[in-house]
């Protein structure tokens, strides 16, 4: 058959990825479930297969691009503009989480697929996208260095959380929720103390550190 429009692959990979992701909890990331997501959105089995030319690659990156979109959408109405830093990251890290409540399964496989060797450097772009993502709709505009170490460490920081969650098996999922609150409130302990120390002129809140520090506090 023809192949479709670049605009028209990339428009059907974000309809059928969250389905994919659905069957991929007992299928795995595979044709299987390529093909079940097929089958419920009502797509030639032969474009879907046309749309993910990279297998299983393509359809993890296609479903945390549509999660980036999810959480862009759900966020376009400002709702983020009264709250202080640390509640706006916890916000969006949380919103994805949430976002993936029943695909455990699905998300554990992911990542095991993205660990591979060969796919280690796509994943990291995708999680460094992610991370743009959430810190320009948390409000950031650095332009130097510190834009680069931000959204590299806030990407260490929620695919830590993110090995947590999918393992947590207590209710409404009160053990990530208190993994990513533990290390905002160490993090502002932290940085008060250190503020306090070295003096007035450093008590603004750094958003690079304070991220930094909730990527390597213990749990």
């Amino acid at each position: 058959m023809a192949g479709g429009s670049p605009d028209t692959l990339a428009a059907l990979r974000l309809a059928l990825a969250p389905e994919i992701a659905r069957a991929a909890v007992f299928d795995g990331w595979s044709d299987a479930a390529l093909a079940s997501a097929a089958e419920m959105t009502g797509t030639d089995p032969a474009l879907a297969r046309l749309a993910f030319p990279g297998g299983a690659m393509d359809m993890i990156a296609a479903f945390v691009e549509s999660v980036d979109a999810a959480m862009l959408a759900r966020f376009a109405d400002g709702s983020l503009d009264a709250m202080k830093i640390r509640e706006r990251i916890s916000a969006l890290v949380w919103f994805r989480l949430d976002h993936l409540l029943g695909m455990e399964e699905a998300i554990s496989r992911a990542l095991a697929i993205q660990a591979m060797p060969q796919n280690a450097a796509r994943a990291l772009k995708l999680g460094w996208h992610s991370a743009d993502v959430m810190w320009r709709l948390a409000g950031d505009t650095a332009t130097d260095y510190n834009h680069y170490t931000k959204r590299a460490i806030l990407a260490g920081i929620y695919a830590a959380a993110l090995a947590v969650y999918v393992n947590d098996e207590s209710e409404g999922k009160a053990d990530s929720r208190a993994f990513l609150a533990r290390r905002i409130d160490g993090v502002m302990r932290f940085e008060k103390a250190k503020a306090k120390w070295l003096g007035k002129d450093r008590e603004h809140f750094d958003v690079a550190r304070f991220v930094g520090r909730l990527r390597y506090s213990g749990s």
